[in-house]
């Protein structure tokens, strides 16, 4: 058995391949889940598990005669659950099987909640905003906003809800939290101080409260704050334009032409 693939910050994927020689390889901190096959009635169960303190949407597919026997739906785990997917028999024939992995739940309902300004300041610059076109024309990051602040600077939640995810270094986004509010929807806090957070996955947070500071972490071509707005609307994470209001007003993002 081997791990065999890696990860997209859209979605985690991972891999395993029966009768391979290729090395084993963990999955990093940014993975949403985890497959792993252990050894159950003379064979092996495969089982995903949930890494996030939130809801995760699952599928596993590949090329295995048992999958295309039974081709197992894809599942929404609740926190940190553990589920067999699929059993597969120990006959020598050759399997590879595959997980998908997207943070949310697709039943969910984004409202249109205004957001508050993630940190206090009396002015308010924007670097990239809706359809910015360096980073910000794929479907996870279309609505998302970049505001220049000084490393160190307090990031403050924009909407009560629970840490889903904390990530201390990942490969694009660097230092990240996400914070699962009750509609479904998901904020993405992202390129804050390596070292500066302030909370843990799992834990309630409100609006206004303290998060981390902002950082330069992650592809960052200089100190900002990623912000985004996300929902798994059914095996895929999307960005969702939003509303935000600052001490003077409901803010106006300018967005870029298609």
């Amino acid at each position: 058995m081997a791990l065999a693939d890696a990860a997209a910050s859209a979605r985690w994927r991972q891999s395993w391949g029966l009768n391979s020689a290729a090395t084993a390889r963990a999955p990093t901190s940014a993975a949403f889940a985890n497959l792993t096959l252990e050894p159950r009635a003379g064979g092996h169960a495969a089982i995903a598990t949930n890494l996030l303190a939130g809801p995760v949407q699952v599928r596993l597919h590949g090329q295995s005669a048992a999958l295309q026997e039974k081709p197992p739906s894809p599942a929404v785990l609740m926190p940190h659950e553990r589920r067999t997917l699929l059993w597969l028999p120990a006959d020598g024939s050759p399997s590879q099987l595959v997980l998908d992995a997207f943070p949310g739940d697709p039943a969910a309902r984004p409202d249109n909640h205004p957001y508050q300004l993630p940190f206090r300041s009396q002015q308010v610059r924007v670097s990239q905003a809706f359809g910015g076109r360096y980073s910000h024309s794929d479907a996870q990051n279309q609505y998302a906003v970049d505001f220049p602040l000084s490393e160190g600077t307090a990031v403050l939640v924009a909407r009560a809800g629970k840490v889903m995810q904390i990530v201390e270094n990942a490969p694009d986004l660097g230092c990240l939290v996400r914070v699962l509010h009750n509609d479904g929807s998901m904020a993405l806090y992202a390129h804050l101080q390596a070292g500066s957070l302030q909370v843990r996955p799992g834990q309630s947070v409100e609006t206004g409260q303290t998060l981390a500071a902002s950082g330069n972490t992650g592809d960052s071509t200089g100190p900002h704050l990623h912000f985004a707005i996300q929902a798994n609307t059914g095996l895929a994470l999307n960005s969702l334009r939003f509303r935000m209001r600052s001490e003077r007003g409901e803010l106006r993002f300018p967005e870029a032409a298609p």
